[in-house]
């Protein structure tokens, strides 16, 4: 058995044998408990992902605020919209950091010749595949957790996330601090800590993502906005299935 087959192992061990475990010891305990435990676990193989949402801007205040040394980045599809952008120089600005950017492969013009012109109009699961699903499965393809702003309130599809959740697609331990935060909490928090936020949820946007999948909603739902008239609520990169279903 070589080294990499043993890591597996030892991986494999501690998903089985202790995640109910830390599961049920971290879900009464503060996001900033499990920030500091992941960041002592995974070192520098520790990342947050985020789009700039409610949730992220909450996480990034946070890990900045402990002084933790986790990387941040974002799943940047070439379609994100100016005020997005706006917001995360602000951040970058606000907290004196650097938010890496991670790419597709292709560009969008690339992606139009190689695929079809509007690919998100006629096969949205595809173009959240090439966009998204694929540029995180490279970028964490060397790292062992990544931190996600996902909480239970936000949708029927989110309403069993764990604190500390394996990861099938990617190959990593997914730790979600806010998982147990309601919409309420996370604006109060916002609004205690002054921090920025994209404008676009005071014009009626519950949800922002790329521009052409995304609208203003009356929906109370946090999810709303997105795929308007499609069943699509997810872009894929919390859903294995759809990871195997288009490779």
């Amino acid at each position: 058995m070589n080294r990499q087959e043993k890591q597996v192992l030892t991986d494999r061990k501690f998903e089985i044998e202790n995640l109910s475990d830390l599961n049920h010891q971290f879900e009464y305990q503060s996001p900033d408990d499990l920030l500091l435990w992941g960041a002592e676990h995974f070192g520098n193989t520790i990342v947050l992902g985020t789009g700039f949402g409610p949730s992220g801007v909450v996480l990034i205040h946070k890990i900045t605020k402990l002084q933790l040394p986790i990387k941040i980045f974002c799943l940047d599809t070439n379609l994100l919209f100016k005020e997005t952008y706006s917001l995360w120089d602000k951040i970058e600005d606000r907290f004196d950091i650097r938010i890496e950017s991670v790419s597709p492969i292709l560009t969008l013009e690339g992606q139009a010749k190689r695929h079809k012109e509007e690919l998100w109009k006629t096969d949205p699961d595809k173009c959240c595949y090439l966009r998204k699903v694929l540029p995180l499965q490279k970028y964490l393809s060397n790292k062992k957790a990544w931190i996600t702003g996902l909480r239970r309130s936000q949708s029927e599809m989110r309403k069993d996330v764990g604190k500390i959740e394996w990861d099938p697609g990617n190959k990593v331990y997914k730790l979600n601090p806010l998982a147990t935060w309601t919409q309420e909490e996370v604006w109060e928090y916002i609004e205690k800590n002054d921090l920025p936020y994209n404008p676009l949820h005071d014009e009626g946007y519950p949800s922002i993502g790329c521009i052409p999948c995304t609208e203003p909603s009356t929906d109370q739902s946090e999810r709303s906005g997105r795929w308007k008239n499609l069943e699509k609520t997810e872009c894929g990169i919390h859903l294995p299935s759809l990871k195997n279903k288009l490779k």
